[in-house]
Parts: C-alpha cells; structure tokens; sequence
C-alpha cells in the first residue's frame, strides 16, 4: 500500500455501483482500480493486481459474495455491501472486516473505512497515532461469536480469561463466557495496556488485580499461576504501566 489504499467494487446492481464509486470519489485515501457486475468478471485483475479492500455484494447470479472469499489468494480485507441482514454470522465467521447494510449512508461508510485505513497505515498518518493507540486502550467493548450469537461484551467486566482447549472462558463480572477463540486473536481485539498473558491458559485483567504473591496473582477469591514463560515479560509490563 503506497499512501492509499486501493480498492474494487463487485455488485451487480447498477444504482449500487455508481452510490459506491461516488463515496469512493469523495475519500482521499481510497482508490478505485475498477468495478465489476460478478465475482467471476472480477477473479482474474484482483488476483493480478492484488487489491488492499474489497468491496462486495451477496447476492449474486453464477457466483455469491460469501463463496467467492475463501477462493481469494491472497484475500483483500472485505467489506460487505448487501441489503440483507442474516448473513452477519457468516461474516463474521469470515472475517469480514465491516458489514454495510443496504441502504448506508456516505457517514457510515466513511467510518467504516477510515478505521480499515487507520488500521492499516499508521506510518502514514503520524499525527492520527497517538490518537488511535489511546482509542484502542480505551476501547470500552469487544464482539465475540458465542454459539450461534455474536456477543458484546465490556472489555471492563473481564476478569480473567482461562484457555480450554479450543475454546476461551471469559470470567467476567456478572457471568462465565465460552467461545471458539485463541488467545493471540483475543489479544488483537483486546486494548494491550489493560490484559496480560501471565500462563499457557490464563490472562487477567491489569486493573483487577488485588496483589502479586510469588508467582501468583490474587483477583478477588480467584488464585491465578504465572508460568516461568511469562512472569518476566509480564513483570516488565507493570513496570512500563507505573
């Protein structure tokens, strides 16, 4: 990505396609490199030329939206433009990075795309860094796929996070929350000043922390081990925090 991020559009509606290309024209860091009526059309010049965004629709004929990303290689960041509302889990599932329901506003799709931007190219935007980084420390909830459900939570009722197997149980403050999770994409969506990773199965909340004896840590009436793996890590990580 050089300054921009270059993007395409896949969506068989006309009116659709000239509503994007006119939000596209009024972002300055957004740069359209073609638009296309099926995924089909388009497989070949994304696959050559390689895209930063991608903006596609669902429902299509010959080809839909959501089969079309896993044949992606590499796999743009996606973001879905459709007027139907029951494909978010799927999505998610996906990693789709924003989901835009049909009919959106020029206001909603700009959101969407300055946080991809801001994402993506810090370097570029020097005076938005700071700014970021304490948005990101600050960040009050988080959404987690929890059975057939997508979940908010509060990042601040967390309490600690207890790996089993395949799965996370997010101990917070009101109830327990089991999802298929790994840690380091739990650490990626949680602000990295306020969680550390202290053993192989266990991260806590910095602030719910009553005391530190040896190598463990008091969070109320629950004892949680810190691994030799991870005390020191963590112990220069309070440091940094004092």
């Amino acid at each position: 990505m050089k300054g921009k991020l270059t993007c395409y559009i896949i969506d068989d509606e006309h009116l659709a396609q000239e509503i994007l290309e006119e939000y596209v024209s009024k972002v300055p860091f957004l740069e359209l490199r073609g638009t296309f009526m099926s995924p089909l059309e388009a497989a070949s010049q994304l696959e050559e030329d390689k895209p930063d965004l991608l903006f596609l629709d669902v429902n299509m004929p010959d080809l839909d939206g959501l089969s079309f990303i896993p044949m992606l290689n590499p796999k743009p960041m996606i973001i879905l433009t459709t007027a139907y509302d029951q494909y978010a889990l799927k999505a998610f599932d996906l990693e789709v990075k924003d989901y835009l329901l049909k009919p959106f506003s020029f206001e909603r799709f700009y959101k969407g795309v300055l946080r991809l931007y801001q994402e993506q190219s810090p370097k570029l935007l020097p005076e938005k860094k700071e700014v970021k980084t304490g948005s990101k420390h600050e960040q009050e909830y988080i959404f987690l796929k929890v059975g057939h459900r997508i979940q908010k939570i509060a990042t601040r009722d967390i309490i600690f996070v207890e790996g089993m197997k395949d799965y996370l149980l997010l101990h917070t403050a009101r109830e327990k929350i089991m999802t298929l999770l790994s840690f380091a994409k739990l650490e990626e969506l949680l602000p990295p000043q306020g969680f550390a990773r202290v053993h192989r199965s266990f991260m806590v909340a910095i602030d719910k922390i009553d005391h530190i004896e040896k190598n463990r840590i008091r969070l109320g009436d629950q004892i949680i081990p810190i691994s030799d793996t991870y005390v020191e890590p963590f112990l220069q990580m309070l440091k940094g925090i004092q």
